[in-house]
């Protein structure tokens, strides 16, 4: 499988650890969208997409976080699940299942960003 194209979203609010979302394309017939450039303390990372664990409410059936201790509908207090982790409220959509693929991934992706980022900053220097 090759990474066909990268589209890099860079956020330019302040000093967050969120930098950009990307847009990765495989085989120029799959897309994954919503890849995420973060800051981390030994650098840039790579994150893949994800989502809320939902749960539904024993009362009004809506979903709610897993991790909510009322219902945002009804307002009735839930328990949380018996061996509740902090780190299971999200769930990967996609993710790479190799090491090597996950490396491949990163590099592509750090890479158009950097590229990036260096077309933003040259833009910039050339308005001023």
């Amino acid at each position: 499988m090759e990474i066909t194209e990268v589209k890099v979203y860079p956020k330019s609010r302040g000093n967050r650890k969120l930098k950009a979302y990307a847009t990765v394309t495989f085989d120029n017939a799959f897309v994954v969208r919503n890849v995420k450039v973060i800051e981390g303390g030994k650098g840039l990372f790579v994150a893949m997409p994800s989502r809320k664990v939902q749960r539904p409410c024993p009362r009004c059936r809506k979903s709610n976080s897993i991790a909510s201790r009322f219902c945002n509908f009804c307002g009735i207090p839930l328990e949380l699940p018996r061996n509740f982790n902090p780190q299971q409220e999200t769930r990967d959509i996609a993710h790479p299942i190799t090491q090597e693929f996950r490396s491949y991934l990163e590099q592509k992706v750090l890479e158009a960003y950097e590229q990036e980022v260096k077309k933003r900053a040259q833009t910039d220097s050339q308005t001023v």
